[in-house]
Formats: C-alpha cells, sequence, structure tokens
C-alpha cells in the first residue's frame, strides 16, 4: 500500500469511529465549539506519518484548522522547536539535555507524549541470499566509526565477495541517534561513507535496486515495502528475533527497540486548536499507531498516557522537565 493510500485509510477509519460516537466533537473545548488556525509540527521522518495520520482526521472533523507535518529529523525538529518556529516536535528518540538547554534559553516549556513503540528493521536486497540474522557485533562490524567493511565476505567469510553498499540515517535524524547508540555503544559514532538521508522512501529505493545494499529505518517502512525488501533478525545475544509488533512491545528484538514521541510547547497548548489536537492524537493513538503499521504502546504506557491527558485537560499545564513514558 501506498502511503498517501494508508494515509486516507487512517482517516477513514478514525472518522467512522468518531462519527459513531456522535454529539459534539471531543476535541473543541467547552464541546463543540469551531475551532480555527494552524498547528505546526516538525522533526522525525518515521513519526510524520504518525502525525500525518492524526491530521488527516482531525482536520476531517475540524475544518477551520490546517495542521502542517514537516520532516526535518528530529534533531532538525527540535531546532526549529526551541526557536519557536513550530508548535509540536516530532521525535523518535527523547529530548537531550543541550536540546533541553536550547529550549530554557528561549523560555519554551514542553511537555514529552509517547504516542507509539517502533523497532529499527535491518533490510537487505530481496535478492540477497546468504543471511537471515545479523549479530550486533556483526552490525557494529559494518557500521562503526572508520569501519573497513567493504564487501559481505569482510562480514562472515562464509559470506560472497558481493561489494556492500550502505543506506541510513541522515545525522539529523533520531533514527541515525538512536541506531548508532544502540549498535556501535556511542551516539553519532558511524562510519560516514555511506548513502546518508532524511527520506526513508530513498533507503528503500537504495537498498531494493542494489544487489549487496543493507539498510536501517523504522519497522513500519518495511512493512509498506515488504514486498521489496528483505528483513533480517538481529540477535542481540539470546537468539536471532525478527522484529515484530509482539517482539517491540516485549522488547525481545533488542536492542533495537524504541518509543515514539511528540513535544507539544507550553505556549502552543494555550491556543485551542493546539490543545484540541493534541488531545484527539493521545485518545487516538491506538488506533492511528495500528492503522499506520506502528506499534501501539503497552498497556501500562496507555494508563500513563491517559494520566498525562488528565493533567492536561485539567489545566496542569506543560513543563520543561520530561518524564519519559517509554517501558
Amino acid at each position: 500500500m501506498r502511503r498517501r493510500d494508508w494515509l486516507v485509510a487512517v482517516a477513514l477509519a478514525l472518522a467512522l469511529v468518531a462519527g459513531a460516537c456522535g454529539g459534539d466533537s471531543p476535541n473543541a473545548p467547552g464541546g463543540g465549539a469551531e475551532l480555527s488556525g494552524t498547528v505546526k509540527l516538525d522533526g522525525s521522518s518515521t513519526v510524520a506519518p504518525l502525525s500525518e495520520a492524526a491530521a488527516e482526521t482531525f482536520q476531517a472533523e475540524n475544518s477551520g484548522v490546517r495542521v502542517t507535518v514537516g520532516t526535518s529529523g528530529t534533531g532538525g525538529g527540535f531546532e526549529k522547536f526551541c526557536n519557536g518556529d513550530i508548535d509540536i516536535a516530532d521525535a523518535s528518540r527523547a529530548i537531550e539535555d543541550d536540546e533541553k538547554a536550547a529550549c530554557a534559553s528561549k523560555g519554551i516549556g514542553f511537555d514529552e507524549f509517547q504516542v507509539a513503540n517502533d523497532g529499527l528493521s535491518v533490510v537487505v536486497n530481496k535478492d540477497n541470499s546468504w543471511v537471515d540474522c545479523v549479530t550486533v557485533a556483526q552490525l557494529k562490524a559494518i557500521w562503526d566509526k572508520d569501519s573497513k567493511v567493504k564487501s559481505w565476505k569482510d562480514v562472515d567469510p562464509k559470506f560472497p565477495a558481493e561489494e556492500l553498499k550502505l543506506f541510513g540515517a541522515g545525522t539529523d535524524s533520531g533514527t541515525f541517534d538512536f541506531f548508532t547508540k544502540a549498535i556501535n555503544g556511542e551516539e553519532g559514532r558511524s562510519r560516514t561513507d555511506y548513502n546518508a538521508t532524511e527520506d526513508d522512501n530513498v533507503t528503500v529505493q537504495g537498498v531494493s535496486g542494489t544487489k549487496g545494499g543493507l539498510g536501517y529505518f523504522g519497522l513500519s517502512y518495511y512493512e509498506q515495502n515488504k514486498d521489496k525488501l528483505k528483513v533480517l533478525k538481529v540477535d542481540g545475544g539470546d537468539g536471532c528475533v525478527a522484529p515484530s509488533r509482539d517482539t517491540v512491545q516485549s522488547a525481545d528484538y533488542k536492542p533495537l527497540s524504541r518509543p515514539l514521541f511528540i513535544y507539544p510547547s507550553a505556549k502552543a497548548l494555550a491556543r485551542a486548536e493546539v490543545e484540541a489536537f493534541v488531545e484527539f492524537y493521545i485518545e487516538n493513538s491506538t488506533d492511528i499507531a495500528e492503522q499506520a503499521l506502528f506499534v501501539p504502546l503497552t498497556t501500562a504506557q496507555q494508563d500513563q498516557l491517559k494520566d498525562q491527558l488528565a493533567k492536561l485537560k485539567a489545566g496542569a499545564g506543560p513543563t520543561e522537565t520530561t518524564t519519559t513514558t517509554s517501558g
């Protein structure tokens, strides 16, 4: 299914759910008051499909509101967010101390909401017949800084001498930050001679068009392109495990399972249209995640998110100190 097609499917599915409930729109403060304005999101290309799905349906119910979703990467999104250029940052990792400091210096308060789970998928060309599972040690040998691995035979003598061509996330991406820390032991530690991009579709095209290709990105992108790619199992020390909804939620798929977040600013949440959109996003997080082929929150994560939403509705407001809802 093409990305636009499943976004429409998400919008239709959620609209049916909302329509079945009847009554005033739950998104408008005060019950049914017409909303207007613009809600700006930017950041992670991984989280973008979730936010786009939420935006599609929210706008269908609130025609006076325009929701825009950019994809400048998690780091790029936080830079815009801390400069006050956007209302909500999409992030595939938690905000870091230097980013918190940048926000604090501009007086930007915020809250953190985990909206889904994800597992990074390691993918190869469909014609790759020599590997089905890769160890973390092998991935590190491939991706570590100053790696000399040039062919598949360099990874394992049993593999053919097929040239290894690498595709992966750009340095502004939260996917890059997460992958390098999980695999190489240090965030940002990576070889530089690979095809880096903030657009996961470029990685799909590169790996699917290169017999010796290997790349990584969020599980949902593999799910959307499984007819073009082969996903590898990963051995994190307890045997080979494939990424899936169950293995990501249970954390058996390690070390490449991760939480996905949105960060609304305090200033933005003071506007009715932003508050309504965030409430809608949170209340429908499970449906959005499932329809968009992401991994929904666990029961414990959902309970914590509901507590956060209750505080938001009660007017507790966001703070500069975040509470990570993963785990």
